[in-house]
């Protein structure tokens, strides 16, 4: 049986790839690290933006694990365009997973890089993966096996939060932490 634990990153301070975790969001980092004390780790594998990377570097370093870069877990980008209803045209991409915007991916290209990352970990040695995305690369990797997770499930993530993906042919998840 593989566990894959998701984690969206900690608090941060933007949304930029370079943007730096806050504070609050080191402190976090710090809490996962602990929280991850008495569990399994093979394998880490994280987004490439800084957030992501310094959320599990403290674990990484406790337990002498490279940490995986893998761009295809970068957060989604809705648009090139800044958008000042972005809320809403967000949750309009939850119910249709081919809406595009200029400059953008739709949910069903952002899910599908995801999902290449969780089925090779799953046809990988390693029996337990954390894998470091953002909010709304997760909520869709959740959505793909639950259709009920959807904008509202995304609008409730925590900075951070972790779900626990198990299972080999049939993946079920439970979140962990809020």
């Amino acid at each position: 049986m593989k566990n894959i634990y998701m984690i969206r990153h900690c608090e941060a301070e933007g949304q930029e790839p370079e943007a730096p975790l806050t504070e609050k969001g080191k402190q976090q980092a710090i809490n996962l690290a602990a929280f991850f004390e008495k569990r399994k780790v093979d394998r880490i594998i994280s987004s490439p933006f800084k957030r992501a990377i310094q959320t599990i570097q403290a674990l990484a370093g406790e337990r002498d694990l490279v940490i995986e870069m893998n761009h295809q877990l970068s957060e989604r980008v809705l648009s090139a365009r800044n958008m000042p209803d972005w809320y809403d045209k967000l949750r309009d991409t939850y119910v249709n997973f081919d809406l595009k915007y200029e400059g953008g991916e739709s949910s069903r290209e952002a899910v599908s890089r995801i999902i290449e990352v969780v089925d090779e970990v799953l046809k990988s040695d390693a029996e337990n993966t954390i894998i470091v995305t953002h909010g709304g690369l997760l909520s869709l990797l959740l959505n793909h096996y639950n259709k009920n997770f959807g904008f509202e499930q995304w609008a409730a993530l925590s900075n951070p939060d972790v779900y626990l993906l198990t299972g080999e042919n049939q993946i079920t998840f439970e979140r962990l932490w809020e």
